[in-house]
Formats: C-alpha cells, structure tokens, sequence
C-alpha cells in the first residue's frame, strides 16, 4: 500500500464544538444536583422544554389535511414567507414590496445564505461585528468569505453595553459597509439596545450608507413581539438595503424542525426582484429546497386567528416566565441586579473561567466559559441552588 494519503487523509483534526462537549459533560455528570445552563433551549417551571399548544394542533391538522410531498421549490412554503413578514416588520413593512424572503432551514440557514448573497455582490465586503457575539456567527458568516470587523459591544466586568463605542465603530464605518446586530434579546449577553440608542443606530445607518444585517433569533422571548422588532424595524426603516435572518425555532419552540426566513430590503422593487432572483439561485445551490414540515405547520398556525392567538398567549407565558426568573436572580444579590434589566434567554455572569470551571467542578453547574448562561435553562426547584452557588463563587 502507497504511503501517500489519500484524500479524506489529508483533512486535519477540528477541534470539538465548546457547547456539544459541554452538553455532553453534562448528560455524563451523575449528580441529581447537576444543571444545564449552557444549551439554548427554553424550559417551563419543570424544567422540560414543551411542544407548543398551537404547533401540536396545527401538526394535527398538517397529517389530516395534506396530501401530497411534492417540491415546493427553492422559496420553500411562499405562504409561510408571507405570513411571517408582518410579524417582523410590522404591517407597514409587510405591506413594502421591495422586501423580499425566502424560508430557510432555521436561523442559521438564513444567515448562511445572508453571507452567501453578499460575497456574491462583493467579494472584498466587510461586517462590523460587536463582541461578544454568538459564536457561530464568525463560522457562518466568515465561511462565506466575507470580512468580519470586531468591535466592543459590552463590558463584561461592568455589566454594560459599550454603546459610545458601537458609535465610534459605525462612524468610522464606511458607505457600503455592513453593520451586524442582534435584533433582540442579545446572545450571549442579554444586553440589548434600547429604542433611543436604536434610534441614534438607524441615524448612522442612514448617514453613512450602511447595510444592517440583522439577526433577529428570539422574537416575542423579551417584552413581546411587537417590541422586541421595533428597533429592528426602525433600522431597516432608514436603510436603503437591509438583510434581515429571521428564526422560528425558539418563539415556535421548534428546535430540530429548523424555520427562519431570509429577508432583503432594496431601494427599488425592481432590485429586489434582482435579488430574489439570486435568493433563489443560491439556495438551490446550498439545499435546494428547505424541510417543509414546520413552515407548514406554522402557516397553518398563523393562517388560523385562534391558533395565531393561542400561539400569541403562550409565547407571551414564556417571556413572563423569563422575566421571573431574571428577577429571581436579580433579587438574590446586588450583584446580579443587572440581570433583571437585561432580556431573553441569556445573560452572562461577571466571572472569570477559571470561576466557571469551579462552579462546574463544585456544583455540578454547566455553562460556557465566558459565563453566559440560559437563564430559562433553570427550574422553580435550582433557581435558589444556582444563584446560591454563583453567589459563593463571586465571595470567591
């Protein structure tokens, strides 16, 4: 046999992925004790992650109704699209022709095809990232080519959003420049925007010519839907052109169906039918169509104005139950205080990793490295146990 490789031989080893080990530690840790707080799921007062009221009805309907699985096309459910576009943008934007989309297989998908679509338009374009960030964006966004320009977005140590320094980053920004921003409840931080400091953001956006690219994950999880998309709205409002990656997975609590939509605002309707055009292309070339289960399942959901308000009403019990639980936290020490004030699933504690390593080690708590933590991953039974056990960390 030939000492030379062959060519799957020649691939290099890939580190493993921080969150899967952490699970998977996690699932091996025999304490009854032990919590998972480092993967983003949302958990009821039970700590189990539910299949939605609406979503179990519509599916119901979905098996009794539908009787073919023929391809959709590139597009994916056109029904879905329409129906999901008000939710982001408001009636306004649902009503505005040069918005277009395409349903794509979760968030990720929809950033992925994003990034694709600029590195086609410009190979030499670059994004303005604030840090932290979720970790995949770099991934998802960087593997397409384009150039990720780092910013600091929020003190970790001071529990703050660096906005002086976010202006600083756009001013010095140029024309043509993309700009991405978490639409709302920020991951991993929890820190968002508020509508005056989103305000100065889309005054900057206009002057300068910059692209928002806006990854809005958690819709309807901070202070509801209509809220959670205002600064958004207000962004793509004074863009010219606008990319938009929009995820059902969490506020439809469907995980591993994989639903979002990819969105793009152009200052003519001609030009977005351009970009349709290329939609369409790219998405042939990376899944040629996306699974059709839950964009059917949601349309039906949205298409039926009881299951639409059902679905409404328990979203609306999910956020409650975040908020309760930040201000449990925030309550058990000053030093958590911030903690009520930030939305969504995530905040990140003010801890070192090697503070992160103890609390795994002495309390059988998982969260990532940086400290970020799911604040909906705990129970009403280890609220208490949790910000027990970080309080005595931070007494160190």
């Amino acid at each position: 046999m030939s000492d030379q490789l062959t060519l799957l031989d020649r691939l290099g080893e890939q580190p493993a992925d921080a969150l899967l080990a952490l699970i998977a530690l996690a699932e091996a840790d025999p304490r009854p004790t032990k919590i998972d707080v480092g993967v983003g799921v949302y958990r009821d007062a039970a700590g189990n992650t539910p299949i939605l009221r609406a979503v179990k009805k519509a599916e119901l309907i979905l098996w009794e109704t539908q009787e073919t699985k023929s391809y959709l096309g590139s597009q994916g459910d056109a029904r879905f699209v329409e129906l999901i576009k008000p939710i982001v943008f408001g009636e306004a934007g649902a009503r505005d022709d040069r918005i277009v989309g395409v349903q794509t297989p979760g968030g990720c998908g929809a950033l992925r095809l994003g990034a694709e679509l600029i590195a086609k338009a410009d190979p030499t374009a670059r994004i303005l990232v604030g840090t932290p960030t979720w970790p995949n964006h770099e991934p998802l966004i960087g593997a397409a080519g384009v150039a990720m320009v780092d910013y600091p977005y929020y003190d970790k140590a001071a529990t703050t959003i660096r906005f002086d320094a976010m202006v600083d980053a756009l001013n010095g920004a140029s024309a043509g420049d993309l700009v991405l921003l978490h639409g709302c409840c920020h991951n991993p931080t929890g820190a968002d925007l508020n509508l005056d400091q989103w305000r100065v953001v889309a005054e900057i956006v206009a002057a300068r010519g910059l692209i928002p690219f806006v990854d809005i994950a958690y819709q309807g999880l901070g202070d509801g839907l209509e809220a959670d998309a205002a600064g958004a709205c207000l962004v793509v409002e004074a863009a010219e052109q606008a990319i938009i990656a929009q995820s059902c997975d969490k506020n439809f609590g469907c995980y591993r169906d994989r639903l979002g939509s990819l969105f793009v605002k152009m200052p003519t309707v001609a030009g977005a039918e351009k970009v349709m055009g290329n939609l369409l292309g790219l998405a042939r070339t990376m899944w040629s169509m996306p699974p059709d289960h839950m964009a059917a399942t949601v349309r039906i959901i949205l298409d039926d104005p009881e299951l639409a308000a059902d679905w409404r009403a328990e979203l609306t019990e999910m956020g409650a139950r975040i908020r309760q639980l930040r201000a449990k936290l925030a309550a058990a020490d000053p030093r958590l205080a911030y903690i009520a004030g930030q939305k969504g699933m995530f905040s990140m504690l003010p801890i070192s990793p090697q503070q992160v390593l103890n609390l795994r080690e002495k309390h059988g708590l998982y969260m990532a490295g940086s400290g970020r933590f799911n604040v909906v991953g705990l129970s009403d039974s280890n609220v208490d146990y949790f910000a027990n056990a970080v309080i005595e960390e931070l007494d160190g």
